[in-house]
């Protein structure tokens, strides 16, 4: 009895594999398809751009000083206080002026944007060939190279 379980089973194996095989098909052509995909990248420029530097002050300041000074040495009395007060307010705005703009510099300024590029790309191939005298097509990811590995199941009626 185990004797015919051994058997049988080494025949059901043996069918099996037979029931399978491998062949392979001569590859005619390998058509690549493409497609059109967005590629993001940064794109950088670089300006000029004019930067003024802020006044420094000491002009006012200086100004102020010796408006002030002078508005205290010509007032009198009571109105020495607002002759001092009118000489460091007229020597501000007189040094401020006197100062002057500072001089406008240049600098480089990099500014980057995110642009998209359209890119082909191959994204299947479409293989001819031929098996048995036979033309077949299909639909692969990859180029197979001159040939291409069948996976061959007969029909049994």
């Amino acid at each position: 009895m185990k004797k015919l379980f051994i058997l049988s089973a080494a025949l059901v194996t043996s069918g099996l594999s037979l029931a399978q095989t491998q062949d392979m098909g001569h590859v005619l052509s390998a058509t690549p398809i493409l497609q059109q995909v967005g590629v993001p990248r940064q794109v950088c420029n670089t300006e000029q751009v004019a930067v003024q530097q802020p006044k420094s002050g000491g002009g006012a300041i200086l100004g102020a000083i010796a408006g002030g000074a002078m508005g205290n040495a010509v007032g009198g009395g009571s109105g020495k206080a607002a002759a001092t007060m009118l000489g460091l307010i007229g020597g501000a705005v007189v040094g401020n002026n006197l100062e002057g703009s500072p001089v406008s510099q240049s600098r480089d300024i990099q500014r980057c944007t995110t642009q998209t590029f359209l890119e082909t790309r191959t994204v299947a191939y479409q293989v001819a060939y031929e098996f048995a005298g036979k033309h077949y097509t299909v639909q692969m990811p990859h180029d197979p190279g001159p040939t291409i590995r069948l996976q061959i199941t007969p029909i049994i009626n």
